[in-house]
């Protein structure tokens, strides 16, 4: 067997999406690409702001000796700081560019959070439904990931959690707003959660991570505010990328942010330095590195995703779908009109419309869209959702 028997296991379990791929190209290659709905894929169709090409340009034009070369593991120094200075401004918490690590993506920054964190047979607690790799990050590592229903609403089920926690827990891990549900953990729900995990420390003796992956925290609609984790968590961790806030995804260019209040932060961020070289990842791009140390408070176009939201939320809800309305991110997680998803994603699969089942990302019996995509592609959808509704409606 040419592949370990572990990886071929994890790449039969994780093949919902490359499946998916693979249908719907031979679907675009029989009925052309303007005739398929591709749905399933959060690949961020926004590109950048225009001032990520004007730093491009001035980089170009004005190149500083040895910017391409190696630099500390953990980023340059003035792009540490810059990360630092914003995150002091959006928090209220005195960050320092010693409390950030830049890295690969927020995909690079959750495994070496892991690297640093676990031991052997260590648990890491996620909420369903969660991003299908977060099994393999904390499996590269050594831990198991250990899954909780949410609670109604997709929010954060904290009785199963205190039931749940024990002296294996390492971490718990949260994605808001979420991939595939687009919910935002308030500031109520984020100090009941933290107040869970902090109890169960002093009755377990056992210091337990709050890791918060936050690749789309500042893709919010509707005038919300984005409850930054650290003032509710001691042992506090962000891992996030400029993926989704830039449109920067192709680049893999994110951060490690430690919460500064934790008496043992430099260590922490001595591991995840060391975990960013051992894993070989070495450091984050280098021309990435200084292009974004002068985007910190720039977005793309994040309206554009809210009518987008609007515009497929109302279509879906019109026709009877069952939908909880994202509150940020690009994704949304209607209940299948049947009991089997898969079912129902075939009758999409008919109709040229391709979504990602929910039992791909822990919750069977929902499914996964994107609206990640144009607007010409949200509208040729919308009959297919119609047919497929009506096959159980009638």
């Amino acid at each position: 067997m040419a592949v370990a028997q572990k990886v071929k296991e994890r790449m039969e379990a994780g093949s919902w999406i490359r499946r998916i791929f693979e249908e719907g190209a031979a679907l675009q290659q029989k009925y052309g690409p303007e005739n398929v709905f591709d749905l399933s894929i959060g690949n961020p169709v926004l590109d950048p702001p225009q001032g990520f090409y004007d730093e491009i340009r001035r980089l170009a034009d004005d190149p500083a000796p040895g910017m391409h070369r190696y630099m500390p593991n953990a980023g340059f120094p003035e792009t540490r700081a810059s990360v630092a200075r914003q995150l002091s401004e959006e928090t209220g918490i005195e960050f320092a560019a010693d409390d950030v690590v830049m890295t690969c993506g927020a995909g690079g920054a959750l495994n070496i959070i892991f690297k640093s964190l676990l031991d052997p047979s260590d648990e890491v607690i996620v909420f369903a439904p969660y991003f299908p790799e977060y099994g393999s990050y904390v499996d590269n590592h050594g831990g198991t990931l250990v899954t909780i229903p949410s609670a109604e609403g997709f929010l954060p089920d904290v009785e199963a959690l205190e039931q749940r926690i024990s002296d294996r827990t390492k971490a718990v891990l949260v994605c808001s707003p979420g991939n595939p549900t687009g919910v935002l953990y308030g500031p109520e729900t984020l100090e009941e959660l933290a107040g869970v995990i902090a109890a169960k420390e002093q009755e377990l003796g056992r210091e337990i991570f709050l890791v918060s992956d936050e690749p789309y925290r500042r893709l919010l609609y509707d005038g919300l505010e984005y409850p930054h984790v650290f003032r509710f968590h001691e042992r506090t961790i962000v891992a996030t990328s400029h993926s989704k806030d830039l449109g920067l995804a192709g680049e893999r260019i994110g951060f490690v942010a430690v919460n500064p209040g934790y008496e043992d932060s430099a260590e922490v961020v001595d591991g995840l330095i060391y975990s960013n070289r051992v894993l070989g990842f070495v450091n984050a791009p280098a021309l990435m590195q200084r292009v974004v140390a002068r985007l910190q408070s720039a977005t793309v176009d994040v309206p554009a995703y809210q009518r987008k939201r609007d515009f497929l939320y109302g279509k879906l809800t019109e026709l009877g779908y069952s939908v909880t309305k994202p509150q940020g991110a690009f994704f949304m997680f209607p209940k299948s009109p049947c009991e089997d998803e898969i079912e129902f994603m075939t009758e999409l699969q008919k109709r040229r419309v391709l979504v990602v089942p929910g039992r791909g990302l822990g919750m069977p019996g929902y499914f996964r869209v994107s609206y990640s995509v144009s607007d010409e592609t949200l509208r040729g959808s919308i009959p297919g959702f119609t047919a497929a509704i009506e096959r159980y409606r009638n």
